[in-house]
């Protein structure tokens, strides 16, 4: 297979801008399927690329989902991802292993909070990106309005690369402006294009959008700037060839438009992927050689090099785990080995199949750039899987720390048997999706990115595994810290027959801001020898996982040790680990500890109307309004608010606008609790200890 007719991208968007509808039209227009199911549809359906009943359910994306399509003589490898903020980590593992991704906008809410976001993950992968502005039939769709946002908010070179013939009820097409072409979709689905010339009112339009565009992408070719300065002749080819370069650079970002749900502009948006985003061969991949001290190491896309390939996601189907991977360089064939370099371990590959949404085709290799799945692999996400003696690990994803917990109990014996096993298996599946047992109240917690997250679990729970248990609140994951200096001078000694223990550890302990933890040993002369240092640190380390006032991790201190003493005899490694958590508690009470709670960045949409029930809303919450601007009669408001404030807000939201605005939040920072609220969180914790006590 030709590489340069390869291309695997995504398509990433804010909630509801119509990624998984467009996702479908692009099945259809490449003949995988063979009529056009939408998203909530009434016929029972549901679209191809929501393979999982809850998702057909909920008209939202839970999994990405991976299917290959051909469009002319090029193959896409294309990834539906979730638009949802708590399903962030499926957004990040497909950035990873694709090349280009189409950035989906709505024509009337243009940039919204979550397109922010994704375009941050897009920038930390380098994915290169054109712009689709979707649902142009809507009525206020303005996509020239979008196109000044991408600038504005995101930072993009955005141009358009084609402007709408009527809007809203009346569009029918859109105008090319490379070939200075009308095009029309006609026929059923419009599966059928006309091309005619521009209708005389969008003339004037066309040329000026066209100038703009010729000019931008002049920068990026010396060719085309020369045939506009010398009157030359401006071809086709010439224009998509500068517009290619910046693209890749990503230092340009061509513009699309059309309607996804009225089949309107999808094809000329095909043809644009093939031009205009890059082909794996064209995409530089780093790998990091274990051998080599970590070395970065540039991957070939030649197909007879040792294999080096990333498995990005894990799912449990009905025949095992599949392990989606991403081949970089070299193939992976059925019936070879491979080494994973995380495990240490040889596997042989037993079977390869390429995942359409949901159905599996067998296939005897994977290509270079290709996107496969492989059976029965024992494996975590993430892990690098390499032939022919390498030891690479591929750069692995940014993974956010969960933000929410809650407990769950099985309802009975057997409940309890699936509980474990579907724990097992999503922690697998979901960096994001943490479980433990709190060793007090023996309790399950399970914690995750927001309340839909770990609603969509539960609901899994019991569906898939027939296992039934009942939710505990919602537990906002605090942290205590310190907000003074205090000195430390604390002496362990214990004698009770045979060889005693001691050391005497002695310093200060601060406050930092950049970072959780940091040690400095400013041990002169040797007051505490060299081989008890780590020891202090590892019990400063052990303290920082439970403060004393609400017995959450401590974060952002810094303790450096500048004196101590030890016995020839009695000083052991463990004797200056409890003499450094006996220092640490010692200054810890004196450096007036607090709790800080997780701040979300929420925003929030609506009509302009509703806009002050939206501020008492916010401001009932202890919130903080950053910005709030107007766009005709839609308003949004973005605020940063305590997560512990912000349970069940989606209802109180919908009655207070009759269910016209949506909100999506996000972690932004760690911020203190305030005196009323703070004594409050210290007496039930009190109160929670004495009881346990009691029951012992």
């Amino acid at each position: 297979m030709d590489i340069s007719k390869m291309r695997n991208i995504g398509i990433s968007a804010h909630i509801d801008s119509g990624k998984t509808t467009l996702s479908e039209r692009i099945l259809f227009y490449c003949d995988k399927i063979h009529a056009i199911h939408e998203v909530r549809g009434k016929d029972g359906v549901g679209a191809v690329m929501d393979n999982m009943e809850l998702e057909r359910e909920r008209g939202i994306t839970i999994q990405s989902a991976s299917t290959q399509v051909q469009w002319k003589d090029h193959i896409f490898n294309v990834i539906d991802t979730p638009g949802h903020v708590d399903f962030t980590v499926e957004v990040e593992r497909s950035l990873r292993v694709l090349d280009g991704a189409i950035l989906v906008l709505c024509s009337v809410g243009g940039v919204q909070s979550q397109s922010i976001t994704v375009d941050r993950q897009l920038k930390r992968y380098h994915v290169p990106r054109i712009a689709f502005v979707n649902k142009c039939d809507r009525t206020g769709a303005n996509p020239f309005k979008v196109r000044m946002q991408l600038r504005e908010k995101l930072g993009l070179n955005a141009y358009m690369m084609e402007i709408p013939i009527g809007l809203e009820d009346k569009l029918e097409g859109v105008v090319d402006l490379i070939t200075m072409k009308a095009i029309y979709f006609e026929g059923e689905s419009g599966t059928d294009l006309r091309y005619a010339e521009i209708p005389a009112h969008l003339q004037a339009d066309a040329e000026k959008y066209r100038e703009e565009l010729l000019d931008a992408a002049s920068n990026f070719s010396d060719d085309l700037m020369e045939a506009l300065l010398g009157e030359g002749e401006v071809t086709e080819d010439m224009i998509n060839a500068a517009i290619r370069k910046g693209t890749l650079a990503e230092q340009f970002v061509p513009v699309f438009l059309g309607s996804a749900y009225k089949n309107k502009g999808i094809q000329p948006l095909l043809d644009g992927v093939v031009k205009y985003l890059p082909n794996p061969s064209e995409v530089k991949n780093y790998a990091l050689d274990l051998d080599k001290n970590e070395e970065k190491v540039e991957l070939t896309s030649n197909a007879n090099d040792p294999c080096v390939s990333l498995g990005f996601k894990l799912e449990d189907g009905q025949y095992g785990q599949l392990t989606y991977v991403r081949v970089y360089q070299g193939c992976i064939k059925k019936g070879e080995e491979l080494y994973n370099t995380r495990s240490r371990k040889k596997f042989k590959v037993g079977r390869l199949v390429r995942m359409n949404s949901a159905s599996m085709e067998d296939i005897n290799e994977g290509v270079p750039g290709d996107i496969v799945a492989l059976f029965g692999v024992d494996c975590a996400s993430g892990d690098t899987f390499c032939s022919g003696g390498l030891n690479y690990a591929m750069t692995s994803m940014f993974v956010p720390n969960p933000v929410i917990s809650l407990s769950i109990t099985p309802k009975d014996k057997k409940a309890a048997d699936q509980m474990a096993k579907a724990l097992n298996r999503f922690t697998k599946e979901d960096p994001t999706f943490q479980t433990y047992v709190d060793p007090e109240s023996n309790q399950t917690i399970i914690k995750g990115m927001g309340e839909l997250h770990l609603d969509v679990y539960v609901e899994r729970m019991r569906r898939e595994y027939n296992c039934d248990v009942e939710t505990g609140m919602p537990q906002v994951a605090y942290r205590e810290t310190i907000t003074q200096q205090a000195d430390f001078n604390y002496t362990h000694k214990k004698q009770t027959g045979g060889s005693g223990q001691y050391g005497r550890v002695a310093g200060f302990m601060e406050p930092i801001s950049d970072k959780d933890y940091e040690f400095v040993d400013n041990i002169k002369g040797g007051a505490i020898p060299n081989e008890y240092i780590p020891s202090c640190d590892k019990g400063f380390r052990a303290s920082l996982t439970k403060g004393s006032l609400i017995g959450f991790p401590i974060v952002g201190v810094k303790c450096t040790i500048n004196d101590g003493q030890f016995h020839p005899v009695d000083s052991s490694d463990i004797a200056f680990q409890v003499a450094a958590q006996g220092a640490f508690r010692e200054a810890y009470a004196k450096a007036k500890p607090c709790i800080m709670e997780p701040i979300m960045k929420v925003s929030i949409e609506g009509p302009t109307e509703f806009q002050g029930n939206i501020f008492g809303a916010i401001n009932q919450r202890r919130g903080i309004i950053v910005s709030s601007n107007e766009d005709g009669n839609f308003s949004r408001v973005e605020a940063e608010v305590p997560l512990s404030e912000m349970f069940g807000f989606s209802t109180v939201l919908r009655s207070l606008t009759q269910g016209k605005a949506e909100f999506s939040m996000e972690f932004e920072k760690y911020g203190k609790v305030p005196n009323a609220i703070s004594e409050k969180l210290i007496s039930d914790y009190q109160e929670k200890k004495r009881k346990e006590q009691q029951g012992k």
